[in-house]
């Protein structure tokens, strides 16, 4: 297992990655419509790809295969953190969290924040992150909801 910084040459994967992901979750958690809305952000939402070029982050690999990634921007904020579907629920996420998290910390950042899906702001809860608010939003004629997140580091 390799874990590197994120290079330009590195967007297809992380699309790949991202999409992945979110393909994978259960349908009983979000609709095959919700995921659809969701999922192709990465090539129609331009702050997609503004995070993936302007962020700092890292990529987790192994035998040449991107396991998966996570992304500040701004600096202070955790904007995206996917893990590929088959990989999850491998600690992976974990070690993408504790890299950016000490990042930040090595920054000067004292404070993180996020918005976190239905399914990774429980991983962000075992890392002591706190719930500010829950909210609903819109994607793409899709409702998600989501949590308002921060951790003091």
């Amino acid at each position: 297992m390799n874990i590197r910084p994120i290079l330009e040459k590195d967007q297809i994967e992380i699309k790949r990655v991202y999409f992945d992901s979110i393909k994978s979750i259960s349908e009983k958690i979000y609709t095959k419509e919700q995921k659809f809305n969701w999922a192709i952000q990465a090539w129609e939402n331009p702050e997609f790809i503004k995070t993936i070029i302007n962020g700092e982050g890292w990529i987790i690999e192994e035998n040449n295969l991107t396991l998966g990634f996570a992304i500040r921007y701004p600096m202070q904020k955790l904007s995206l953190l996917y893990v590929r579907g088959d990989k999850q629920r491998n600690g992976f996420g974990t070690i993408l969290l504790k890299k950016i998290e000490n990042d930040a910390k090595k920054q000067g950042i004292r404070l993180l924040n996020t918005e976190a899906s239905l399914i990774s702001y429980k991983l962000l809860l075992k890392n002591n992150w706190m719930i500010v608010s829950k909210e609903k939003i819109l994607i793409n004629e899709s409702f998600f909801d989501r949590y308002k997140m921060k951790k003091k580091i």
